[in-house]
């Protein structure tokens, strides 16, 4: 999800949406996974010279990915979609400008807590840690430095580091990471409601469509196996006073309010595939060197101080 705080910083999207040739570029990249600079030229009947200006500025202002094309066809690059929701913030927000706000990226490695069954496994950008559905590698040394981790029903929690100065109490917290189902090897329709808890209070429920193999992350290692898990959606899940919300729509009423949270407070955030839960499709989580983000689980707490 590309994210557009104020209509200022969004000016360069508007611009490489305001060409009809590269709103086609994006619908054909959307009906096709992705294209070559060849393909693309031939079906929008343009030389790849004149193609070359649009896909840099759809690549500048992110909404098109770059990569060299894997099969081996010289220079050739390949073209993807990067993001799959444009949110676009239209009213500036006057009390956040006056908001102190304190950020961190949280490698998915560094869980505080964890129960986790079947189908599931963590891995580094080098290699398995120890063996695939083994619980107990939850709890290895070596997860410290995962780059993704899978699996089909449990949770993982995360402390939320809580550096807010002296005074201090907390008016919204969001936080953006790279998520998918998790499917016995792998399945783009594979539905999963993954929930969302705050010390151990659920925020709010949201349906993975699928746990996503049809082509390689953008970082996903290339030694990685094909069938395995290779990239997910970038989710941005923000709590505030109104409520919960997943990328701009409200998936619950539960607001910040509720939790009191200030600079002395603990912040747990647990993802959670429950065993009641309608779709028990699994989870997956794609940090650093995985996916097509390359991030962890990025947090930003908008806080103000109490005079």
């Amino acid at each position: 999800m590309l994210h557009i705080k104020n209509l200022d910083d969004g000016m360069p999207v508007f611009k490489a949406l305001g060409s009809e040739l590269r709103v086609r570029i994006i619908k054909l990249l959307i009906e096709h996974g992705e294209m070559n600079m060849n393909e693309l030229a031939s079906a929008l009947g343009v030389t790849n010279g004149a193609l070359t200006s649009h896909i840099k500025q759809l690549s500048e202002t992110g909404l098109v990915t770059v990569l060299a094309e894997r099969s081996g066809h010289g220079n050739q690059k390949l073209c993807r979609v990067a993001v799959d929701r444009l949110l676009v913030d239209i009213q500036s927000d006057e009390a956040e400008s006056k908001q102190d706000i304190f950020e961190a990226e949280i490698p998915i490695g560094h869980y505080s807590d964890y129960a986790v069954f079947p189908t599931c496994g963590l891995s580094t950008t080098k290699k398995l840690v120890g063996v695939v559905d083994d619980p107990r590698y939850f709890a290895y040394p070596e997860r410290i430095d995962a780059g993704i981790l899978w699996f089909t029903r449990g949770y993982v929690e995360y402390i939320i580091p809580n550096l807010l100065p002296v005074g201090a109490y907390v008016e919204q917290l969001t936080l953006s990471v790279e998520i998918s189902s998790e499917a016995p090897g792998v399945n783009n329709d594979w539905p999963s409601d993954i929930s969302f808890l705050l010390n151990d209070v659920k925020l709010g429920t949201w349906t993975s469509p699928g746990d996503y193999g049809d082509m390689s992350g953008i970082f996903t290692p290339g030694w990685w196996f094909p069938n395995w898990n290779q990239y997910g959606l970038l989710k941005m899940i923000v709590v505030n006073r109104k409520g919960t919300f997943v990328d701009g729509l409200q998936i619950s009423d539960v607001g910040i309010d509720r939790f009191q949270l200030d600079y002395k407070s603990t912040i747990r955030f647990k993802f959670q595939v429950a065993d009641d839960a309608r779709n028990v499709g699994g989870l997956t989580l794609f940090g650093n060197g995985f996916g097509n983000y390359d991030q962890g689980i990025r947090v930003r707490i908008a806080c103000k101080s109490v005079h």
